[in-house]
C-alpha cells in the first residue's frame, strides 16, 4: 500500500511539473493593469524582458526593468511583489498604512521590497529588515 501510494504521488508530482511552462513575451502581451502601472510608475526604466509563467492552473507574469528592478504580477495584471534591489519601491505602490509605520518606527530607511508572501504582506527595508503586514497592512513581526 506504502509502494502504491508512494508511486501515485510521485507520478503526480511529474504530472505538475511537466505542466509548468515559462516563456518570454512582449510588454504589450501583459494584462492592461501590469503595463499601466509600469508606464506610470517605472517610465524611465525601460523594460529588458517579460516572461509569463503558466503552472497547472495559474499564470503569472514577471517584468526585469534595466535598472534590475523585477516585478511579479497576476493573471490579471495584479502586483504580487516589486523588488527594486538597492532602490526604494516607488511610494504610490505601498499602503499608507505601511508607509506610516515605516516611517514612525525606521525613519532612516526605505522600503526596497515590497510584495505579498502566502498570506501576509512583507517589506524589505534597506537595513535588509523583513517586516510583515496582515491583510489589513498593520504590523505583525520583523521576520527573520
Amino acid at each position: 500500500m506504502k509502494k502504491l501510494f508512494s508511486t501515485v504521488m510521485v507520478t503526480l508530482c511529474v504530472c505538475l511539473t511537466a505542466c509548468t511552462s515559462e516563456k518570454a513575451i512582449t510588454f504589450e502581451q501583459l494584462p492592461a493593469d501590469a503595463q499601466t502601472l509600469i508606464k506610470t510608475h517605472f517610465a524611465n526604466d525601460p523594460v529588458s524582458y517579460v516572461l509569463q509563467e503558466r503552472e497547472a492552473l495559474s499564470v503569472e507574469y514577471e517584468v526585469r526593468l534595466a535598472s534590475g528592478s523585477k516585478l511579479e504580477f497576476d493573471s490579471k495584471g495584479g502586483l504580487r511583489k516589486v523588488d527594486c534591489d538597492i532602490r526604494p519601491v516607488p511610494e504610490a505602490l505601498i499602503p499608507q498604512a505601511v508607509l506610516d509605520y515605516v516611517k514612525n518606527n525606521f525613519p532612516d530607511t526605505t522600503i526596497n521590497e515590497w510584495g505579498k508572501d502566502d498570506r501576509r504582506w512583507k517589506a524589505e527595508l534597506s537595513n535588509k529588515l523583513e517586516l510583515e503586514f496582515d491583510s489589513n497592512y498593520r504590523f505583525i513581526r520583523i521576520d527573520d
